[in-house]
């Protein structure tokens, strides 16, 4: 359950027009869609009953029974889409106490950027992976999501290989997998200090290590898992470094993306 104090709670109906039983601008369709479409879950279903079972009511269970990751997740995106869901349609910013309450639940994460965990493909295979790997963070059961971080990684950065023109076979291991992406990083100067390009260097000599635990210390095969702090500390490296490949791959797209202006003659 999440751990949104009672002021907070305050805070959030006051901003969402929650007294009527109404939430925001949405409709029962709108709102059951956009949950569903953010978080995956089905607003209507019983465990959400209270009261009346509004729109309002129903908001109110979500936070009591769901964890703060699935919390800050919804708010995330109704605060991304405020300006079209708040009720007078002027207003294209919450209110500051609630970005401050999002902030808290982000920082109150065991890992606050397990966020980063999404495909860079479009596979739905790949995406209930990336779910199932971002759900041991919201169950806080870290160790029990090692392996499947570490499938997400191999397929994570096969995509990025296959991004940069490098061919890889089916049987290459996860730490080859990073020293090719790393290596062609260097090759077209998309890293601009010695120190970061030692950081992903390391990170290469991290993912060896990251097959051994997946093979002897993980859920993949009949271990001992290892245990919650350090299965943290892994969870916590792998989506630090994944927040700036994200980064780094999006402003290498805006760099190298040709530029078409008004003068340029465009032959269809």
């Amino acid at each position: 359950m999440s751990d949104l104090t009672l002021i907070e709670k305050r805070h959030l109906e006051k901003a969402f027009g929650m007294e009527s039983g109404y939430v925001l601008n949405f409709s029962n369709r709108t709102f059951s869609e956009f949950i569903l479409d953010s978080i995956g879950l089905d607003i209507w279903e019983s465990k959400y009953d209270y009261a009346s079972g509004s729109k309002a009511n129903r908001l109110r269970e979500f936070w009591k029974v769901e964890s703060n990751f699935r919390v800050e997740k919804l708010l995330s995106d109704i605060f991304e889409a405020w300006e079209d869901l708040n009720n007078d349609g002027t207003v294209s910013q919450p209110p500051e106490n609630c970005l401050k309450i999002l902030q808290r639940l982000k920082n109150s994460s065991p890992v606050p950027e397990i966020g980063v965990v999404t495909p860079n493909s479009n596979e739905e295979s790949f995406e209930n992976l990336a779910k199932s790997v971002r759900e041991a963070i919201d169950k806080n059961e870290p160790e029990a999501g090692l392996d499947r971080l570490h499938t997400f990684l191999v397929k994570y950065f096969r995509v990025l290989c296959g991004k940069h023109g490098i061919d890889v076979v089916r049987e290459k291991p996860l730490h080859s997998l990073v020293g090719q992406y790393v290596k062609a990083l260097g090759a077209k100067n998309l890293i601009e200090s010695e120190m970061t390009e030692r950081i992903l260097k390391s990170t290469i000599s991290i993912m060896e290590a990251f097959n051994k635990v997946r093979n002897d210390q993980s859920l993949a095969h009949a271990n001992k898992v290892l245990n919650y702090e350090e299965s943290l500390l892994i969870f916590g490296h792998v989506t630090s470094s994944i927040r700036f490949i994200q980064s780094l791959e999006s402003r290498q797209y805006t760099i190298s993306k040709p530029d078409v202006s008004e003068n340029t003659e465009i032959l269809f």
